[in-house]
């Protein structure tokens, strides 16, 4: 696994340590305030680290099959682009480490097979997500005309109140900027009406795709924490995670 960190003043990312990762694009993103909740700041400032276990977001990746969910989670975590193309096999399971704020955190990516045959299996593994990531094929109009079906059977085990989505073009290398920006609109449009954060990657060219794991991380952070702070009534993340 990958250990990431996330909102620190460090040369890798040079991010201060209030700021959130941005958002692809202002007119379907889930927020687009530039720092964390001052309630998950506050926690975090009065956090230990070695007081603290992992906190953990389940994270499932869903989209028809060869659309580039596998090479998107392979490219955030080995850093390369994956040439030799394997079908998904049910589900596939990766944990990847970050720290936010401080705080150690952790992503379960559930890469789930775009096969028809193999979707009741990978349904079992639906439930429990914290966020859902919806993967389309940037020059491929069927796949983002599926992705409401996708997100409809991933959201029959969750609950709509407490999951993240977010709808992700990839392949952005192969589309001409017309068909880029036709394919796009009408992705926006998806995104907004079924209040998703819209993004377009390239996993061949690495265009955008840490970008996107890193925001992702940084609202299931967020959300995490509200969430725990708002059932305990707790101030000290170290309470709760």
């Amino acid at each position: 696994t990958g250990y990431h960190h996330i909102s620190t003043p460090t040369h890798f990312l040079q991010h201060f340590a209030i700021q959130l990762f941005q958002y692809f694009n202002s007119n379907a993103a889930l927020h687009t305030k530039d720092g964390f909740h001052p309630l998950v700041q506050a926690a975090c400032q009065v956090h230990k680290t070695d007081t603290v276990s992992f906190n953990i977001a389940k994270v499932i990746v869903v989209g028809d099959v060869a659309v580039g969910k596998t090479c998107l989670i392979s490219r955030f975590r080995k850093g390369a682009f994956d040439k030799n193309y394997k079908a998904t096999i049910g589900v596939d399971f990766e944990m990847e480490r970050f720290e936010v704020l401080g705080v150690p955190f952790s992503l379960q990516l559930w890469d789930t097979a775009g096969q028809e045959r193999f979707k009741c299996i990978a349904s079992t593994y639906y439930r429990g997500a914290q966020a859902i990531v919806v993967v389309f094929d940037l020059s491929s109009v069927s796949s983002l005309a599926h992705a409401r079906q996708w997100l409809e059977d991933a959201m029959k085990e969750n609950d709509p109140s407490s999951v993240l989505l977010f709808l992700v073009g990839t392949k952005k290398d192969l589309s001409s900027p017309d068909q880029l920006a036709q394919v796009e609109q009408e992705a926006i449009r998806l995104s907004e009406e079924i209040k998703a954060e819209y993004w377009a990657v390239s996993a061949k060219s690495g265009d955008c795709v840490r970008d996107f794991f890193f925001r992702v991380a940084s609202l299931t952070f967020e959300a995490n924490v509200l969430s725990e702070l708002e059932k305990s009534g707790s101030r000290h993340v170290g309470d709760i995670i």
